[in-house]
């Protein structure tokens, strides 16, 4: 199966997909899947504009638009999860994942809008019941996704390449403080084959080797990649060949232990402002264990009816941008998804927003009168994180990140009526040279490799002691397989400095000092 995985999208789908084409034509064949790492910004029209967690100057209509009123199909089943700056609203409606247009998928998340100030943060936080469920997987994965690199991993892999092309991280690195601690916890937990993020604007690869408890199993290991943000010239897509089942069926299938876990935590759902814990086997709880039991599992088969393919039930929710009529007074709306009622009803769980209207309406959080830029407040409709994602304040400034202080102030307010703010509506295709740079991008490999460019000089184990040459599973020594380019395509030339933002994309009008991430 040949999987594609692209970093941050910063809603570029017209580019990915072009870029995708072009890596077709030149390679084996065509892709089967596109994997989308976050900040994939399905932005249908300007209220969704505004509930991104981004400065008002960078709030660009792009391109997803086009693909959700069915102007354009995605030619390849695309897969996605939240990051940073997305259109929050639109993402709420699928708290348990759900198509955000024919053939792009959300795999899930849940958030309240309207926001304010610290609620347009706080709603990417990765939340303790989140890591909880995840924890409560006991089979085999293969793959898994994540906005944020897994902290500590580039222990793992070629840290002296990565400091060199990101000074920055160092301060970061050396305190073991870059990336999100919830994914390191996971990773060591969950054991996946291979392991995909974005965020942090650089490809980097690493190969962990993880440690078992129990000394007659064998030690897995997990296959790290982190890749670039969508722009010319720099290194966001690759392509890999992952081992299937040639007889599993050809379409989106629910997986049967998640969907044991739902049901089984359901009652773990909270919709207040109150800190509270995950249950632990401390004695303080009669129950700690959420895994899947068979017996679990045969209740969920038997009430999808045996059949666990996901339906094709895509609706509009939301009216869409329209460039000839913009709107920039657009009323923000909480919506309720059909496919999320679907979903719910069929599976017997909770469907968070409904929830979350009847709370709010029983405590009068929704009035139109209420103040909403309470930096205390929390209307993200989910216990308060204990992992916190957001790394804009991080103590050594990522030059190519979006910094939201930059600035905020009244206008970055999101509420049910505000005013767009925003310098520019129209869709990125517009700036031709931007759209023609994307003709020489780089050959990607067929399968995932850590090349030359990327890959450890020395291996580091839970000790921090060094270690022999990586290899791949068969054996080929990694640091010896070079990364393969287009033809004339020549190495660039490492940036003697380093412009603040990335303008192509984010650039305003009359603003041509700071473009975004």
């Amino acid at each position: 199966m040949r999987v594609a995985v692209a970093g941050c999208c910063h809603g570029e789908l017209d580019k990915i997909y072009e870029t995708l084409a072009l890596a077709e034509r030149r390679g084996p064949g065509p892709v089967d899947l596109l994997l989308c790492c976050g900040d994939f910004q399905a932005v249908r029209n300007e209220a969704d504009l505004r509930c991104m967690a981004v400065p008002p100057k960078y709030r660009h209509m792009q391109t997803f638009y086009r693909y959700y009123s069915g102007e354009k199909k995605a030619p390849v089943l695309t897969l996605f999860i939240g990051g940073n700056h997305e259109a929050s609203n639109h993402l709420q409606e699928l708290p348990y994942g759900g198509w955000v247009a024919p053939n792009i998928y959300y795999l899930g998340h849940f958030e309240c809008p309207p926001y304010n100030s610290s609620t347009v943060r706080s709603i990417y936080h990765v939340r303790n019941i989140e890591v909880y469920k995840l924890k409560q997987l006991r089979q085999p994965i293969d793959i898994f996704l994540s906005h944020d690199w897994p902290r500590s991993i580039y222990h793992y892999g070629n840290k002296k390449q990565l400091l060199k092309t990101k000074s920055f991280f160092r301060q970061e690195v050396e305190n073991n403080t870059l990336g999100s601690p919830a994914a390191s916890e996971l990773l060591e937990h969950l054991k996946p084959t291979y392991w995909f993020s974005a965020h942090l604007h650089v490809k980097f690869a690493a190969l962990m080797q993880h440690q078992e408890k129990d000394k007659g199993q064998t030690a897995r290991t997990t296959r790290f990649l982190a890749l670039d943000k969508c722009l010319p010239h720099r290194d966001f897509l690759q392509i890999l060949e992952i081992e299937h089942d040639p007889s599993a069926p050809d379409c989106l299938e629910y997986d049967i232990e998640w969907l044991a876990v739902l049901r089984a935590t359901n009652d773990l759902i909270n919709v207040t402002q109150h800190l509270w814990n995950m249950p632990e086997n401390n004695g303080l709880h009669a129950r700690w264990d959420y895994s899947a039991t068979e017996e679990a599992m045969k209740e969920v088969l038997e009430k999808l009816n045996h059949d666990l393919k996901v339906p094709c039930n895509f609706s509009v929710t939301a009216a869409c941008y329209d460039p000839s009529k913009p709107q920039t007074q657009m009323q923000l709306i909480h919506r309720i998804n059909p496919q999320t009622t679907e979903f719910c009803a069929q599976l017997g769980i909770t469907d968070i927003n409904v929830r979350l209207q009847k709370s709010k309406a029983e405590h009068n959080l929704c009035g139109e009168d209420e103040e909403q830029d309470d930096v205390e407040s929390n209307d993200s409709g989910e216990d308060r994180s204990e992992y916190n994602t957001d790394t804009s304040a991080l103590s050594s400034i990522n030059p190519d990140e979006i910094m939201l202080d930059e600035e905020e102030g009244e206008d970055s307010i999101v509420s049910a009526h505000s005013d767009m703010n925003t310098p520019s509506v129209e869709p990125s295709d517009q700036a031709s040279d931007f759209s023609a740079s994307f003709s020489d991008v780089r050959i990607l490999p067929c399968s995932m490799i850590v090349s030359s460019d990327d890959t450890v000089d020395y291996t580091v184990d839970r000790e921090g002691k060094s270690g022999g040459t990586v290899e791949s599973g068969n054996g080929e020594d990694l640091s010896k397989v070079p990364l393969k380019r287009l033809s004339g395509e020549h190495e660039p030339e490492q940036r003697k400095k380093i412009k603040r933002r990335n303008q192509a994309i984010y650039a305003a009008v009359d603003d041509d000092d700071d473009d975004a991430a």
